[in-house]
């Protein structure tokens, strides 16, 4: 081997490592303000308990969220039964109006056929408007049912007023009054079951309802188209036809005797008669009360009969006043007075009791009127 073959050999091998140093050299030279710290992944429990608390956050924003639309929702359903059972209110005020007038009508001492008629006709109409408006009246899907109870009710109201004025006009030349009086009461009937079907059919099941659906403070409307039920029944009724028949202007012949007379007089709570002829100790507790019978003692049925009761003290008595609505022959019937006040206490006093004579017609006016000896006494 030469000394040439010796020199390029070296520089072959100079050549390389020089690359080498000058590519590492590159390599190094290319990163600036030094060498690069390497990426960490967060370490601590701090970070931990942020990310709990944000899930944590929006898990009670979703609670929130639920009670809040369920909330709305109760509350907008709730508002919904109180609209309806507002409106339903409203129509049972109205019919029940109609159902005291018409009980004023038939009670009158002076309404006679034509006017009678006329009457019923213009309620039967009263009637019917109030069922147009039971219909307008919206009600919730649940208590649709019932609602149209509702409306079935009324209009039994209807057809019953409508049935009494044709019964009246048809037996307005009858002479038998046991006739007339069947078919008035069939009538009646209708009346009577207005409410039966109200109660059962309306009121009790829509109260479960509301039970069922957790709703609270919602009232469920009554309604009571009659309020005396012996008015309507055929006996009833049957008297009403004869009182009215029994005036100049149908011709008929007004019976007699008539009027009505005081039967007994007691004293509540302890429930004591009163007599006439001894003096009975009066408990005067908070609740005192007296209750008297009155009995038609004549032949004819008897309307609005005004019972009085008078305590006398100074300086001014003690004077409560009850209406019997309507009483037939031979029929006893009780009033309550309450609310007595305070009467005189620890010396003999008395109670007075006066029926309403029947006007003029009544001959026998004896028993119209009692006085009963008591004293007053505080309740041990």
């Amino acid at each position: 081997m030469s000394e040439r073959d010796d020199n390029i050999e070296f520089d072959f091998f100079d050549d390389d490592q020089a690359t080498q140093e000058t590519a590492v050299g590159d390599r190094g030279g290319s990163r600036r303000g030094g060498p690069r710290r390497p990426l960490r992944a967060p370490t601590g429990i701090t970070p931990l308990l942020r990310l709990i608390g944000l899930v944590a956050f929006a898990i009670l924003i979703v609670v929130l969220l639920v009670f809040w639309a369920q909330s709305c929702r109760g509350a907008s359903k709730r508002e919904a039964y109180r609209d309806y059972m507002k409106g339903v209110t409203e129509v049972a005020r109205s019919s029940d109006e109609i159902g005291r007038d018409l009980t004023r009508l038939l009670t009158s001492p002076r309404v006679r056929q034509a006017s009678l008629e006329t009457s019923l006709s213009r309620l039967a109409e009263r009637q019917r408007q109030v069922v147009r408006a039971a219909r307008r009246v919206d009600s919730p899907g649940r208590l649709r049912p019932q609602h149209e109870a509702v409306v079935e009710a009324l209009q039994f109201r209807v057809s019953g007023l409508r049935g009494l004025e044709d019964a009246f006009r048809q037996t307005a030349r009858s002479r038998d009054a046991k006739a007339a009086g069947e078919l008035l009461g069939a009538q009646g009937q209708r009346l009577l079951t207005s409410d039966v079907v109200w109660d059962d059919r309306f009121k009790v099941p829509a109260a479960d309802e509301l039970e069922r659906q957790k709703i609270r403070g919602v009232q469920v409307p009554d309604s009571n188209f009659v309020s005396n039920g012996d008015l309507f029944s055929a006996s009833g009724i049957r008297q009403v036809w004869r009182r009215i028949h029994g005036g100049a202007t149908t011709g008929g012949t007004p019976c007699k005797p008539r009027g009505t007379g005081i039967v007994s007089l007691r004293a509540l709570p302890q429930n004591e008669e009163l007599s006439q002829d001894d003096v009975t100790t009066v408990i005067a507790s908070t609740n005192l009360a007296f209750q008297a019978t009155i009995k038609d003692t004549g032949c004819s049925q008897e309307v609005r009969v005004r019972v009085t009761l008078t305590i006398p003290k100074s300086p001014e008595p003690i004077v409560l006043q009850r209406v019997i609505d309507i009483i037939n022959p031979g029929q006893e019937k009780t009033v309550t007075f309450r609310n007595i006040g305070q009467p005189p206490f620890d010396f003999q006093s008395s109670v007075k009791l006066d029926v309403q004579p029947v006007s003029d017609q009544e001959t026998n006016t004896t028993n119209n009127s009692a006085e009963y000896p008591v004293v007053f006494s505080l309740e041990d």
